[in-house]
């Protein structure tokens, strides 16, 4: 298999039509309809399924597609990585965060190490901790933000920022127009809630209630903050999310209260993997991420 198969491959996969692939790829149809055949000829699998009027990918076709994707990204870096291995540094450096404050201590850190290297370029991708931690341990990502709680072997961390966790309410609630700048986490506990995707947070916010036990009454799971505002604003639910000041903000539609909790405590890491040396811009970077806290 040579990375031509892969471009090619992606290209019908984004198309769906081999004409319309082969006029972005600046090839003729025929010789791109063999490399695909004989693509699947080596993979053992057929990875698209065709039709006189459809082009559709198998399920083979589509895990197919994830394995390119990552394949293109990795063949980029190693040429960025080779690239900047000159005197002055130069490449790319390839972040992941979760959302909240995350983008906002990224651009911070950025600002400042791109005013002292102009020439290294970021790659930035966002996520939710497990899917960033995944992208880690691919070599996907040099660096990454991730939310506790969080547990990795392969990973090197330190703590970068902590916040209050926050409760978006409706304005049309009633607890909106309770006194004071915080709610008790009672005051959410029988509240249709919108929460954060991951996987553990149900079980951490149950903690917070008086009944531990008692399963939370929850609408919506999310992994955007554009999403949660839009949902609380339209009255679908309270919704509970980092506080992350300039980021979440109170408008005509929605009020923002702490959480008042001991444990309603939102904590971002910076991580990078123990088992893959960073590149010479990603650990210089990282040197100016120290100096800054």
């Amino acid at each position: 298999m040579e990375l031509r198969h892969i471009r090619y491959f992606l290209a019908v996969a984004e198309e769906m039509n081999f004409t319309k692939a082969a006029e972005k790829l600046n090839i003729a149809q025929p010789p791109l309809s063999r490399q695909i055949r004989d693509l699947e000829e080596e993979l053992g699998a057929k990875l698209f399924d065709r039709g006189p009027h459809f082009l559709r990918l198998t399920e083979e076709g589509l895990l197919f597609r994830q394995y390119a994707t990552q394949i293109l990204e990795l063949e980029s870096r190693s040429r960025d990585d080779i690239s900047q291995m000159g005197t002055s540094l130069h490449g790319s450096i390839y972040i992941a965060t979760v959302e909240g404050y995350g983008p906002h201590l990224l651009a911070g850190w950025i600002s400042g190490f791109h005013r002292a290297n102009p020439h290294v370029q970021f790659n930035l991708w966002t996520g939710t901790t497990d899917e960033i931690t995944n992208r880690v341990n691919k070599g996907l990502c040099d660096l990454a933000i991730v939310m506790e709680p969080f547990s990795d072997p392969d990973m090197e961390y330190i703590k970068v920022h902590s916040e209050p966790w926050a409760a978006i309410i409706p304005k049309s609630d009633p607890l909106a127009s309770k006194r004071g700048r915080s709610v008790k986490p009672e005051d959410l506990e029988d509240r249709e809630l919108i929460i954060p995707s991951r996987a553990s947070r149900s079980a951490e916010f149950r903690k917070w209630m008086p009944d531990p036990e008692k399963p939370l009454n929850i609408v919506c799971r999310i992994a955007h903050h554009v999403n949660v505002l839009e949902l609380a604003r339209a009255g679908v639910g309270i919704a509970i999310f980092p506080i992350a000041k300039g980021v979440i903000e109170e408008d005509d539609r929605v009020v923002v209260k702490k959480i008042d909790h001991p444990d309603a405590i939102a904590s971002y890491l910076l991580i990078w993997s123990k088992n893959r040396p960073l590149s010479r811009a990603a650990g210089e970077f990282l040197d100016h991420i120290r100096s800054d806290l």
